[in-house]
């Protein structure tokens, strides 16, 4: 993950590293000193490397002291032995940075290229969204009724919503929302995380608009007294319940992999295929044939966190960080099944239907 990047000699000057002890720096985007990982260093590193001004031989001096939990770097840099910049940053400041990405190399005219230059146009006019919002209409519409089908995207899309919004508070720009038929939705952004904890929020956002908007409709069934919106309540907590099974690529299943892997990357591993190959118990015995195309993309990601787990860039969670995650996400649950089993004792068998699930 990227530690620092600072202005030196009038080019950036940016440190990478991990837990694991590897740290690479970079001038002007050239690797001029690095560390192999060695967990025994200790917090403190020095890295120096010359560069040539002229005939001048000039002597770079970095030093810098790294906390991982809490996070904390401190830097100072010198030239020649004379102090250019010192500072430190913690996580607020890893979070507000924007990752850096090598820029990609220029492309000629081809096919492949037209198709995707036509893609993004697609996606610039906002038709591709148009054309998911619309095949999710007529597809949940064929299953249920209109009626339902609109009640049931605007769950969707409040959900979604949530997602956007936590985005939007740690400054990343969006791309929007994408409805997507019998998967439910997505939300995107033009930027990457920087840390676990934005994994974290992000994730569980989603869902935490979902409990409110449960909790809105159950008061206008105490209002109103139809039957209608108690069971919009039910069946939108059930499904925000769902997106919370640890497993990935849901949205519990992120919480569930942001705790994990700030633990150590065994334990990310392991609890991370344990819930997965929950979810293919799931699958089977639920035959829910759809879940089956999430779990691969679920493995998948399991697969890269694992390469990549000592060259991340994520910021991982300190203890703190991950007792407040847990405990974030076992307080959701519990409300979400607080809903549902409050409308299972009203009576009504289609309200009860979600409990009876839940308890099989």
């Amino acid at each position: 993950m990227e530690l620092l990047s600072i202005d030196f000699l009038g080019k950036p000057l940016r440190l990478e590293g991990s837990m694991a002890g590897w740290q690479q720096l970079f001038w002007d985007n050239q690797i001029v000193s690095q560390m192999n990982a060695d967990s025994e260093r200790g917090r403190d590193s020095v890295h120096e490397f010359r560069l040539l001004s002229g005939e001048k031989e000039l002597h770079c001096k970095l030093e810098v002291s790294l906390e991982w939990q809490p996070f904390n770097v401190a830097y100072r840099a010198t030239l020649n032995d004379e102090l250019v910049g010192e500072g430190s940053r913690d996580t607020k400041d890893i979070e507000r940075q924007v990752p850096y990405n090598p820029p990609k190399p220029e492309r000629r005219f081809s096919l492949v290229g037209l198709v995707s230059l036509g893609f993004k146009a697609l996606k610039s006019a906002k038709l591709i969204k148009v054309v998911l919002a619309s095949a999710s209409l007529a597809a949940y519409s064929w299953l249920f009724s209109f009626q339902f089908a609109l009640a049931l995207l605007a769950c969707l899309v409040f959900h979604e919503y949530g997602h956007v919004r936590a985005m939007k508070y740690f400054g990343m720009k969006t791309k929007g929302i994408y409805l997507v038929p019998f998967l439910g939705g997505l939300a995107l952004s033009d930027e990457k995380i920087n840390t676990r904890w934005q994994d974290v929020v992000i994730s569980i956002m989603g869902p935490m608009f979902g409990f409110i908007l449960s909790l809105i409709l159950m008061v206008v069934y105490w209002v109103t007294g139809e039957m209608f919106f108690a069971g919009l309540a039910v069946f939108n907590a059930f499904l925000n319940l769902f997106n919370l099974l640890p497993i990935l690529p849901l949205d519990g299943g992120h919480v569930l992999k942001s705790i994990s892997f700030s633990m150590n990357s065994l334990a990310g591993i392991v609890l991370c295929s344990a819930a997965a190959l929950g979810g293919v118990v799931l699958s089977y015995s639920l035959g829910l044939t759809l879940f089956g195309f999430l779990l691969i993309m679920g493995t998948l990601e399991i697969v890269i966190e694992w390469r990549t787990r000592h060259h991340s860039h994520l910021l991982p969670l300190d203890r703190y960080g991950q007792i407040v995650a847990a405990l974030w996400y076992f307080a959701l649950v519990a409300g979400l099944i607080g809903i549902i089993w409050y409308f299972a004792g009203t009576g009504d068998q289609l309200l009860q239907l979600p409990l009876l699930i839940l308890g099989t």
